[in-house]
């Protein structure tokens, strides 16, 4: 079992158009890469205050799949509509990685 995270940094002038990303981005990547998905998780990072740290991320998106190679294959026909309307929700350029899931409970 692997997760593919997106991480978008908190960072000096980024803009993140939470709308846009989770009305019509979110939904579309559900569409397309949905039915070969375990899980999809959006998250919106919060800054709860004291006594806990300011979130690093302004959001993270998760997909959580069989493999490494079920992944690629439902999203890499799809990659370039889906990378290409980041610039619609955000200038920030996302960090993407890629993890083993060790335990699941």
């Amino acid at each position: 079992m692997i997760k593919v995270t997106v991480l978008y940094p908190k960072i000096e002038g980024g803009e993140f158009d939470f709308d846009y990303y989770l009305n019509t981005h979110m939904p579309r990547s559900i569409e397309l890469l949905g039915p070969h998905m375990r899980s999809i998780i959006v998250e919106r990072g919060v800054n709860p205050g004291e006594p806990w740290p300011d979130a690093q991320y302004v959001a993270i998106a998760s997909f959580v799949c069989g493999s490494k190679e079920a992944y690629e294959s439902a999203f890499l026909p799809h990659a370039a509509e889906l990378q290409g309307d980041i610039a619609h929700y955000t200038n920030i350029e996302p960090i993407i990685q890629i993890s083993e899931i060790s335990i699941d409970h």
